[in-house]
């Protein structure tokens, strides 16, 4: 009675592990198999057919079967024999696991629900319960509505195909005095993790998605505030560019554009956030904090700027692309935002605004890179800028500084734009001053350096109309961009 008490104890524990667990005797045959296993292959487990529970009929058709048979996963076999022989314990992640089943009839009845395990040769070919048959193949398929339980099965008559991604710890079983007696099958169902994280796969480096994904779940389920640095990319000028292309040489061309975009993001720590249309987001400093996010944002974008030169000179034929991005550093609000049926990981607040507004302005400015003064301030001394102007993007009441990135700090520049740059610094200076006739003058003389700059050609218009027409006494050289 002991040993019958002792038993049912051992038998409760099996069960109640959320695990995979099967243990099996020392051929490899099946002795016991817990309740995750069979729902794991597919069991419906409280379903219940003329008396009898689909777990009841599953565990008679498995137990005493090689487990290798009705699990298929690569050289179970020869890790299981090798711990039975020699008393070895092996780990093995990420092991792939595909089976099926379908429901048996018999006089329109539901009578069973069968697991199918994939032929070894052809893997779009099941055996129902994983048993081999010597009936002909083509005989069996064109039987109807799966009324023979030892016919084989192909894919499409399949109710379902399931897709597992485990972890394997295979161990033995041993007795008191250390001899192994049995095996022990343990399998871990990471599959929603693996979704998970080839999904962040996506968004992210490697490295990143790892450190994410040992966070709490909640971690990126609930609302957090982060400062970090958002920045804007869009392709100028696209319907142009592709007008005369097919679809599907239009889907190429953005593939391969992003593809060298991303590796960008990438490279620098950042989150590629979202694709939309020919644009691009990305944020430095979530969902992981990132300590110079505004440095790192900055040194993607002149990255950016280098890998377009080269996508370009790939197709010197061909129409060039230019692009705008708009970078922008503050508090913002992150987590997973969206519906019941369908959430992203995003990002929302005011720095992400303005990085968009910002980078629809670079065509304004005739610019390919701007930046905020809040991204300037937090990154000032490792690169090379040129103060714009000071504007009023739409949709804001307060006015802010903003920045042309010309390169690092480290890199030289020629004479000429040294020169360009010092002009232009000594115009805006005279214009925030309303000494607009010496603005004008520095202007035009920058102008002369560069005849076609944009920046230039606008403050020389905004000047002369101030001469004219004297903005008023609480004027703070804010200019209102009407749109966006």
């Amino acid at each position: 009675e002991n040993v019958l008490v002792e038993k049912q104890y051992q038998k409760d524990i099996l069960q109640s592990l959320s695990d995979v667990v099967i243990s099996t005797n020392m051929q490899g045959r099946i002795v016991t198999i817990n309740g995750a296993a069979l729902e794991m292959l597919g069991c419906p487990i409280d379903k219940e057919i003329k008396g009898k529970t689909s777990r009841q009929l599953w565990e008679e058709k498995l137990i005493n079967r090689y487990v290798w048979e009705v699990i298929p996963i690569e050289n179970l076999q020869f890790r299981l024999e090798d711990s039975l022989q020699h008393g070895t314990r092996q780990y093995v992640p990420e092991q792939n696991l595909r089976i099926g089943s379908f429901i048996k009839f018999e006089g329109g009845e539901e009578v069973a629900y069968v697991l199918a395990v994939p032929d070894q040769k052809n893997p779009n070919i099941f055996l129902p319960w994983g048993e081999e048959t010597p009936t002909n193949l083509q005989e069996n398929l064109v039987q109807n509505n799966h009324m023979n339980f030892s016919r084989l099965i192909d894919i499409s008559e399949l109710d379902r195909v399931l897709e597992r991604s485990l972890n394997l710890t295979v161990n033995p079983l041993t007795n008191p005095e250390g001899g192994v007696r049995g095996g022990l099958v343990v399998l871990e169902d990471i599959s929603q993790e693996k979704r998970m994280k080839n999904t962040m796969y996506r968004y992210m480096t490697p490295e990143v998605a790892e450190q994410v994904m040992a966070l709490a779940e909640d971690a990126l389920l609930e609302g957090e505030r982060k400062e970090v640095t958002i920045l804007f990319s869009d392709i100028r000028g696209y319907t142009t560019l592709t007008e005369n292309l097919e679809a599907s040489e239009v889907v190429k061309l953005l593939n391969q554009y992003f593809e060298t975009m991303v590796e960008a993001v990438f490279d620098h720590e950042g989150t590629l956030d979202k694709f939309i249309g020919d644009a691009l987001m990305a944020v430095f400093g979530a969902p992981l904090p990132l300590e110079n996010h505004a440095l790192m944002a900055v040194k993607t974008a002149l990255n950016m700027r280098s890998r377009l030169r080269k996508f370009n000179d790939s197709r010197p034929d061909k129409p060039q692309f230019k692009i705008g991005i708009g970078i922008s550093s503050g508090e913002v609000v992150s987590g997973n935002i969206g519906s019941k049926k369908r959430m992203d990981y995003t990002v929302i607040g005011d720095s992400v605004n303005l990085s968009s507004r910002l980078e629809a302005i670079t065509k304004h400015y005739g610019c390919d890179i701007i930046l905020s003064e809040f991204t300037y301030q937090l990154c000032r001394d490792h690169i090379r800028v040129r103060e714009l102007d000071k504007v009023r993007v739409k949709g804001k009441q307060k006015s802010v500084s903003i920045y042309e990135l010309i390169g690092a700090s480290s890199e030289n520049i020629d004479q000429e734009t040294e020169q360009f740059l010092e002009l232009y610094s000594r115009a805006r200076k005279a214009y925030m001053e309303r000494n607009f006739a010496l603005a004008v003058s520095y202007f035009k003389s920058a102008k002369k350096i560069r005849p076609d700059d944009q920046a230039v050609g606008t403050h020389i218009k905004r000047s002369v109309n101030h001469i004219t027409n004297p903005p008023p006494n609480d004027w703070d050289g804010s200019y209102t961009m009407i749109t966006k």
